[in-house]
């Protein structure tokens, strides 16, 4: 009996091994080297500081990734089950526009008032104040659309936005295209006059939140998948170049938008992790994590994380709050006035921070 027990340990045993190591999986892995992560100290000191922030619009749906203000300021937000619902400047009193049928994710307004949206699943698309939603885009050069993430929309009516990975879509979610580190993302911009887009950059690591610099002279897109921020030139002796403007950010960036004057906020999903880190030179290991259960998997902090940075890309101000019950992630932040809106992936609610009422500190 104990020779048969054992038999059955080593046959599992056996089963286990051969899965963790030989099961086909969808990744195909690369090596890199992450930077060492920036401690949470000094500039990145862990704090309390959006302890404060206000949820709003709670269970009225889930997921609202990104937040739009309006010149009158109603909010607009889209939820996983594709719903785009505007409500009134207090989160109050929820209309439903329209439903993509997708996932929309980044949303920003175009120069005639439509709400231009990024939708994972369905491309680019524009929703017009009567209703009528309409495809703008699902392609560049021939390649389509695997993951359309954000968008933002510069004075000319130029549209930026990326394309997170043309490999892997939401159903499969950012996590197989970070741990690949194959670089299938993009950043496009689309002319709406002439219906055209253009791929102004590619091989990107899951590229994610896009933001027009106060200048219009560049675009900045935000690589979760390599933890920095690229600056893409659009005008003058630069143009047509790209550089990295942020590196070894003390998250993993998210969403990123400008306020037009003197900062981008930078939403960080969570803190790095030190065991994904670890792996990076590890492909072998990277595909052994990806056959383990998700809950044995490097999992994300309950840690709300938003950066902001000066045009010089100086941190002026470190926004924290580490606790189970904290807003996070936080996935976007978006200034309106004196306020900063804050959209989340899971959360049943998004959230804004009043900037001036608590000094928004430089730092802790």
């Amino acid at each position: 009996m104990k020779k048969f027990i054992m038999l059955i340990i080593v046959l599992t045993i056996t089963a286990l091994l051969a899965y963790l190591l030989f099961w086909p999986v969808p990744i195909d892995p690369v090596a890199w080297q992450a930077p060492q992560a920036p401690a949470l100290a000094g500039r990145y000191a862990i704090n309390d500081t959006l302890a404060t922030v206000n949820w709003l619009a709670v269970d009225q749906g889930v997921g609202p990734e990104d937040v739009a203000i309006d010149g009158l300021g109603r909010l607009y937000v889209g939820y996983e089950d594709g719903r785009l619902v505007r409500f009134d400047p207090n989160g109050e009193n929820p209309a439903v526009l329209a439903n993509t049928g997708g996932r929309p994710l980044g949303l920003d307004f175009d120069l005639n008032g439509n709400l231009i949206i990024a939708d994972g699943y369905k491309g680019l698309l524009q929703l017009s104040m009567d209703g009528e939603l309409t495809v703008l885009s699902t392609q560049a050069n021939g390649l389509s659309f695997g993951f359309t993430d954000d968008v933002d929309v510069a004075n000319d009516g130029m549209i930026y936005f990326s394309d997170a990975s043309s490999k892997f879509g939401p159903a499969m979610k950012a996590r197989d295209d970070v741990f690949e580190h194959g670089g299938h993302g993009r950043l496009l911009k689309y002319d709406p006059q002439r219906g055209v887009t253009t791929t102004l950059l590619s091989g990107l690591q899951f590229a994610n939140g896009v933001a027009i610099c106060p200048d219009q002279r560049c675009v900045m897109v935000t690589q979760t998948g390599s933890y920095d921020i690229v600056r893409y030139w659009l005008d003058g002796e630069k143009a047509g170049t790209s550089d990295v403007f942020f590196s070894n950010l003390p998250g993993i960036p998210d969403g990123m938008s400008s306020n037009g004057r003197d900062t981008y906020w930078v939403a960080l999903y969570t803190p790095r992790n030190a065991l994904l880190d670890r792996m990076s030179g590890r492909p072998l290991l990277r595909k052994v994590a990806w056959r383990l259960p998700k809950m044995l998997q490097p999992q994300p902090a309950t840690h709300a994380f938003v950066l902001g940075l000066d045009l010089n890309g100086t941190v002026v101000h470190n926004l924290q709050h580490k606790a189970p019950g904290s807003f996070h992630p936080i996935t976007s932040a978006e200034q309106f006035g004196n306020k900063l809106y804050l959209g989340s992936l899971n959360q049943p609610a998004f959230a804004v921070y009043p900037l001036v009422s608590t000094g928004a500190p430089l730092m802790p």
